[in-house]
This record gives structure tokens, C-alpha cells and sequence, in this order.
């Protein structure tokens, strides 16, 4: 009788050695399981850092509550010898600056709505950080597209993804043609 109670105890030692064994295997499946999906947000977060660069955009870090502020030229100290260009001036030799707005037949500013892979949802993010019209996106410089992208929450690197600043600037300077010709039928 002493054999059997000592077989029946090896048995139920072997039982939750494999149990304890199988917890660990578990335990341990778990901690990678969670490391390896945030090395893929990580990387997806340097993904967009890096296709921003790529695309000739400062990496620069703005704080996520950083309201984006349209763009305003510097002021220069002017001497009487030597003059410094007015703002009129400027406006002039800028390209962007000196294009017609977009506008509808009904001379109602374009919405962003219009950019092909811009959804309601992201317009409405857009909205909520002042950015309603493919004028306001046409006009934005790399580091304000920079800061604009950080501020996307889930829409971060869309902007150069589905080049929206493209989309926009040729829609700003009226080139139906050269959008449609890169981008598709407008409105389609």
C-alpha cells in the first residue's frame, strides 16, 4: 500500500510541475506578445517620422495641445541705405502667396473634404486644430505640416501619406488637370 500512495503522489507532482510549466510558457508568450506590438507602434511612429523627413519636413516636436498659427513673415529692421522688401513684396515673389484661392463655382472657399483620403473624421479633426479649406493646407510651411501631423492623434503621417499639401496647393493654383492627372477625378 505504501507503493501505491507514493506512485499516486509522483503523479500528481508530474501534474502540476506540467501546470506551473504551461503557466510560465504562458506568462512569459504574454510579456513578448506585448513587447513585440509596441516595437510595431514604435515603429510605425518612426515610419511617419521618417517618411516626413524623407519628404523634405523638419522632425520638429510641438506640444500636443499647440494650436497651429497661420504663417506671418518675419520682421527685418530696415535702414534708410539699405530698404528692406515690404510684405506686398514678398507676396509677389512667393508662388503660394500669389496664387488665387480656391474657390467653388459659387465663390465659397474648397473644403478639405475635397482631398482624396481625407474622410469626415479627419476633416474634423483638421477643424478642431483651425484647418477647414484646401487654402489654409496650401499654404502651410515644413514646419508647420511638422507640428500640424503630430497633432493628427489617429490620422498621424496621412498628411504625406495621401499627400493632402500636394492635393491642396495644386487645387489652390486652380491646376484641375494636374490634380486629376495625379490624383484621380476630382470629387470622384
Amino acid at each position: 500500500m505504501l507503493t501505491s500512495t507514493t506512485a499516486g503522489a509522483g503523479t500528481m507532482t508530474s501534474v502540476s510541475f506540467v501546470l506551473i510549466t504551461l503557466g510560465i510558457i504562458f506568462a512569459v508568450a504574454m510579456i513578448l506578445w506585448g513587447a513585440m506590438r509596441r516595437r510595431v507602434k514604435e515603429g510605425e511612429i518612426a515610419e511617419a517620422k521618417r517618411h516626413a523627413v524623407d519628404a523634405g519636413h523638419s522632425p520638429t516636436v510641438i506640444a500636443p495641445d499647440a494650436p497651429i498659427e497661420p504663417p506671418v513673415a518675419p520682421a527685418a529692421p530696415t535702414t534708410e541705405s539699405d530698404p528692406q522688401p515690404t510684405r506686398a513684396d514678398a507676396a509677389v515673389s512667393d508662388p503660394v502667396a500669389a496664387t488665387p484661392t480656391a474657390e467653388s463655382a459659387s465663390g465659397e472657399p474648397l473644403p478639405v473634404t475635397l482631398l482624396k483620403g481625407l474622410g469626415p473624421k479627419a476633416a474634423a479633426r483638421l477643424a478642431a486644430l483651425g484647418i477647414t479649406t484646401i487654402d489654409q493646407l496650401a499654404v502651410l510651411s515644413p514646419d508647420e505640416i511638422t507640428a500640424l501631423d503630430a497633432q493628427m492623434e489617429s490620422f498621424v503621417g496621412r498628411i504625406a501619406r495621401d499627400r493632402w499639401i500636394e492635393q491642396a496647393r495644386l487645387l489652390a493654383t486652380g491646376d484641375k488637370a494636374g490634380f486629376e492627372a495625379a490624383f484621380g477625378k476630382l470629387g470622384g
